[in-house]
């Protein structure tokens, strides 16, 4: 399953020219400064755009292509936009209905009850779009748009408008689609945060061209891209709760018996999580220390160096269980150790550098 997407835009003094093979289910985030194209080809996969070329193929199902294209009202999407725009006049579960109805019975697969119940939106279902936080407002967009029982979701910057503790409140429900949804969701945004924690796949985009596009995990720790680069670089590690200490961590597995101490999460044991591991925070040692106060001492090869932004810094690529971690030191902690790609080492991270 594959989702095929060839779009060319010129307008102005832009130009849009992507041509792209994206994953047919998880999450795919296009990531890119502000006027890079994002919105532009969300909206051209909507059918929102008149465009010089386009090609639009979801999981087989040809929405658009030279003299074929199928207005915005027959491509099964679900649109969740930067703004919530909720009828004013409807409530929550009034609002939910007037998408829900629209679609015919037999072409339904997304339970009404089961939305409402999963997105938190019970006990508000009888409150109007005034009485509702920034939050609140935005998992009725998401739940608004689910209930078209969509082939594809859509979503453009949805916490874009929302201050942190709004965003902290949506993040997880936004996350729990990804294991109660069939169909691909493609997400955009410019928050490298988001992007890490949402996303399985994504494409990087600069004025309107695909600079480079993969596996979450490889593009956040590819050196000659930007992501790398950036002051709060951070790599994702994909880690197994294994338990919670009367000391207020949460203990993960890797793999290999290699273990994470974090700060104590509150997620069940067994789940899969990811955590970032900023470049900043990675320290080197030869040899295991005896007597530290650091909680992460993980075996890891090193594979790769290269220069950083600044010239007293390197950046290493790390492999630590199968999974790439960087690490950002000085250049005299390099040559004072003597490190060489394939070398065998220690990666040393403090508990209270992770974030989720």
């Amino acid at each position: 399953m594959t989702i095929q997407v060839a779009l060319k835009l010129a307008r102005d003094q832009f130009l849009l020219d992507i041509n792209l093979h994206l994953p047919g289910k998880g999450v795919t985030a296009l990531f890119g400064r502000s006027g890079s194209g994002k919105t532009t080809i969300l909206r051209s996969i909507a059918g929102l755009e008149t465009l010089d070329s386009a090609t639009v193929i979801v999981n087989g199902e040809t929405w658009q292509r030279q003299d074929a294209c199928l207005p915005t009202h027959q491509r099964s999407i679900g649109y969740v936009f930067q703004e919530p725009n909720l009828f004013p006049h409807l409530d929550v579960k009034d609002n939910l209905l007037f998408s829900y109805n629209r679609v015919d019975k037999e072409k339904r697969y997304v339970s009404f009850e089961a939305t409402v119940e999963s997105l938190g939106l019970t006990d508000i279902s009888r409150c109007y779009p005034h009485q509702l936080s920034g939050g609140q407002k935005q998992r009725v967009a998401i739940a608004r748009a689910l209930l078209t029982s969509p082939s594809l979701l859509l979503m453009d910057e949805p916490m874009a408008s929302l201050d942190l503790s709004s965003k902290a409140e949506i993040l997880p429900y936004i996350e729990s689609l990804q294991s109660t949804l069939k169909i691909p969701i493609i997400y955009v945004s410019h928050a490298i945060e988001e992007v890490s924690r949402l996303a399985d796949h994504i494409v990087l985009l600069d004025n309107g061209k695909v600079l480079a596009h993969g596996a979450t995990q490889d593009m956040l720790t590819r050196t000659d891209l930007s992501l790398a680069r950036d002051d709060n670089a951070a790599a994702v590690v994909h880690c197994t709760v294994k338990k919670h200490t009367d000391d207020y961590m949460t203990v993960l597995d890797l793999s290999n018996d290699q273990q994470l101490h974090v700060p104590l999460q509150h997620v069940e044991t067994h789940s899969i999580i990811k955590a970032r591991v900023h470049a900043k925070d990675v320290s080197i040692a030869l040899e295991a220390p005896q007597q530290s106060s650091i909680n992460n001492c993980l075996l890891a090869q090193l594979m790769e160096v290269s220069d950083d932004t600044h010239p007293a810094n390197v950046l290493l690529r790390l492999d630590v269980s199968g999974q790439p971690i960087l690490s950002r030191i000085s250049r005299r902690s390099l040559s004072r150790l003597k490190l060489q790609p394939g070398q065998m080492l220690y990666a040393l991270v403090k508990a209270v550098s992770f974030d989720y």
